[in-house]
């Protein structure tokens, strides 16, 4: 791979829309990368930055149009599930003269020219960490490759956190990585606006089977009635599941009159990607997400039967 970016004079780097830290994180670790070791111009895509992840090295370097150029040389798409979650970004995969597809979803078809794709890796950001050479990983790479590996795995605290992921986090470290600066300012430090979302949302939660799940939803009005933008949920989801008792947390954001953008969390058992696919969303079996239309009741229903389906058959193991 690095031996056909050596040889590009165009680069472009993309990560799926509503970009999480995962994603930015190792967009910015390969654009880092690429510019600090290979001499040719690279552009990164983004649809946007969270304020949480702007301490990131050349997190100003994010293009967050997406203005018609000439194709590239190579394209990554990077922590992307589908070609199509690339959003704006998609018609320079599809004109790139080569493509590499870097990712860990399980659901993920391998739709590149090259594909990476290890669904055992907590974070894309631990795939690109083995295929990088560790003599030019620098410090701003690093910092951008361990915020990914924390926000994926919630801080070590997931089921996908392996002993791999362990050993490079750990590896990392190495390079000087500043771990309390990225675990506090890009995980745990709120706004105001997010610490009253995160207080109405579980005021607001409600419990259904048995204790089981818990649900929370932000209509429009709520979301203008805050002036909410689409990271002050950031957080939401996981406090949720943290909840005693719960296997399944599920956060609904209406994103159109009718139109609900569903994030959703298990602890053990159930695997959320398989539900999540059935309505053309994708993840992981832990965490996953997809797109519903209907009243929020029509929505809880719907995602409600195919938990219980599961939950039914695993009880029958």
């Amino acid at each position: 791979m690095w031996e056909r970016v050596s040889g590009a004079s165009r680069i472009g780097i993309a990560g799926h829309i509503r970009p999480d830290g995962d994603c930015i994180g190792s967009c910015l670790a390969l654009y880092n990368y690429i510019t600090e070791n290979y001499s040719c111009e690279v552009d990164v895509y983004v649809e946007e930055v969270p304020e949480n992840l702007a301490m990131l090295r050349n997190s100003d370097e994010i293009n967050t149009v997406y203005p018609d150029v000439a194709p590239y040389d190579i394209f990554f798409a990077l922590d992307c599930a589908d070609r199509e979650r690339l959003g704006k970004a998609e018609k320079y995969a599809k004109k790139a003269d080569f493509l590499y597809c870097i990712d860990h979803h399980e659901t993920n078809p391998g739709y590149g020219t090259e594909n990476h794709i290890l669904p055992g890796a907590a974070a894309t950001a631990e795939v690109l960490f083995d295929l990088m050479e560790p003599a030019k990983i620098s410090r701003f790479t690093a910092e951008c490759l361990y915020l990914g590996i924390v926000h994926d795995t919630g801080v070590f605290k997931h089921s996908n956190t392996t002993r791999h992921t362990m050993e490079a986090a750990g590896a990392l470290l190495e390079y000087g990585v500043n771990t309390a600066d990225i675990i506090d300012g890009s995980f745990y430090e709120k706004t105001f606006i997010q610490n009253q979302i995160l207080g109405r949302c579980l005021m607001e939660s409600l419990l259904c089977m048995d204790g089981q799940v818990i649900i929370s939803y932000i209509d429009r009005k709520v979301q203008a009635l805050y002036g909410l933008s689409a990271s002050d949920t950031d957080g939401v989801i996981d406090q949720l599941r943290v909840t005693k008792g719960v296997e399944v947390a599920i956060l609904l954001k209406e994103m159109n009159p009718r139109v609900w953008r569903v994030s959703t969390r298990s602890r053990n058992t159930v695997n959320l990607a398989d539900i999540c696919s059935k309505f053309g969303g994708g993840g992981h079996a832990r965490a996953a997400g997809c797109t519903l239309n209907g009243s929020v009741h029509d929505v809880i229903n719907t995602l409600t039967r195919e938990i219980e389906a599961q939950l039914g058959t695993c009880s029958d193991n």
